[in-house]
Parts: C-alpha cells; sequence; structure tokens
C-alpha cells in the first residue's frame, strides 16, 4: 500500500482528515508495514513538493484492525490545540459496532478499569484499585438488530481512547464484536466490524466545528444494516 490507496477527505495549512483502511497501524510498529502516519506524511510531500521531512502531527490512533476517519496535525500549534481539544472532551469520536450478542440493555453507559500486557497486546479489565490501570468510559446505544443474523448494530461514543477499549468493553458484557478473535468466542476470521464512522473538532486556527462521517467497507456483516439512516448521509457511488 502507499499513500495513494488512502482517501482524504480533508486538508488544508493546518490539519489533514483522512480514512484509515482497516489492517494498516496508525504509526510505525514491530511489523514494519506501512502505517497511516507515514503515509500521509508522503502524501503532504509530493503534493506540496516539501523537501527534507515533513512534519504531521499524530494526535489520536486507531488501533490496527480498526478503520475509519482520522485527523493529523499539520503544524506543532495545531497539535497541541487538538491534544487540548482532546483533553476537555471537545474532540468528539464515535464508531458504529456489529456486536454478535445483543446486550441486556438496549443503551447504556460502560465504565471498567483497563490494564494492558504489551508482552501479548492483550487488555484486560482489573479492579479499580489494580496500579496503572486506566479508566475507560463509553457509551452505546443498539441502533438496529438484526435477529435472523445474530447481529446488532451499535452506536459508540467513546470518552476515553484507550488501547482496545470497545472491543474489551464489549466482550466484557458478553457482546463481542464482529470478527474480534482474540477478545470473542468462536468469531469468524475476517476484518474486525468496528468502523470509526464520525469524528468532530473544532479548526485549531478558525475554531469552526468541523464534522466528518464515512461508512464502513461494503461487505458481510455491514451489508445488512441500513447504514444511510443512521449515519445519516448517502453513501458515495464511487
Amino acid at each position: 500500500m502507499d499513500h495513494h490507496d488512502i482517501k482524504v477527505l480533508y486538508e488544508d495549512n493546518h490539519v489533514l482528515v483522512a480514512v484509515k483502511p482497516q489492517g494498516v497501524p496508525s504509526q510505525s510498529d514491530v511489523s514494519g508495514d506501512g502505517d497511516m502516519l507515514s503515509l500521509m506524511k508522503e502524501h503532504v510531500k509530493e503534493k506540496y513538493s516539501k523537501p527534507g521531512n515533513v512534519y504531521l502531527g499524530l494526535v489520536h490512533r486507531l488501533d490496527r484492525p480498526t478503520g475509519g476517519v482520522m485527523v493529523f496535525a499539520r503544524t506543532s500549534k495545531a497539535a497541541a490545540r487538538l491534544s487540548e481539544q482532546i483533553r476537555e472532551g471537545v474532540f468528539g469520536k464515535k464508531y458504529l459496532a456489529v456486536l454478535s450478542a445483543r446486550p441486556g440493555e438496549k443503551r447504556a453507559r460502560l465504565t471498567h478499569w483497563l490494564m494492558k500486557d504489551p508482552s501479548v497486546n492483550t487488555v484486560r479489565v482489573v479492579p479499580m484499585t489494580t496500579e496503572g490501570a486506566k479508566k475507560a468510559v463509553l457509551d452505546y446505544n443498539v441502533i438496529e438488530e438484526r435477529e435472523e443474523e445474530g447481529l446488532y448494530l451499535a452506536d459508540i461514543k467513546l470518552y476515553t481512547g484507550r488501547s482496545h477499549q470497545i472491543r474489551v468493553q464489549m466482550a466484557t458484557i458478553g457482546c463481542p464484536v464482529y470478527g474480534d478473535i482474540r477478545y470473542g468466542k468462536d468469531q469468524p476470521y475476517g476484518h474486525l466490524a468496528l468502523w470509526s464512522y464520525d469524528l468532530s473538532f473544532r479548526h485549531p486556527t478558525t475554531d469552526k466545528r468541523m464534522i466528518f462521517r464515512v461508512f464502513p467497507p461494503e461487505e458481510y456483516p455491514w451489508s445488512v444494516f441500513n447504514l444511510e439512516r443512521h449515519i445519516g448521509i448517502v453513501r458515495p457511488s464511487d
């Protein structure tokens, strides 16, 4: 994959918004595979004929199996202001997830304390008093059910951005994300049905509210749901 394969939704002198494909790391890791930060730097370097190293700030991340919309900062000032929005809760992140079981409550807030084991790249729920544990909070809302398929579409809003957060929290209540072979039992191999579809923030220089929404891939299990109705936009014909 090269940067020409990445869809850029918006760019100006301060920010760049693009769609991360599933399976692509947000930043370089031990795999050595092409990552979003490096690919977007190549995009900026080529498009604007930038010599030498290109600055691009990574202000938030998506887990490798998760795809969807991301914003990058093109200046250090923009990076600082976007990071401040994340700390203050102004930066909005919403996901769609296909769940393999129906939650006991159609909508709820989940609060857990999580601990990551970097040696095996897994996260688990631990008691609040565990040293090094990090608080994880999200709201979920089941917005469409496909009983015949045993699939449930959830709209999820994150309040914290912990590694594997949605996957671990939903699995903990017995509703793993479809395709999550790490945290779910008897899940099919294939793409993880978790997608960052809605990203909102205030432009770092104009303060204008920016909202970006993107569709998940046109594949099963997404294809069984009425996504246009839930996302509120029409799927692009291209």
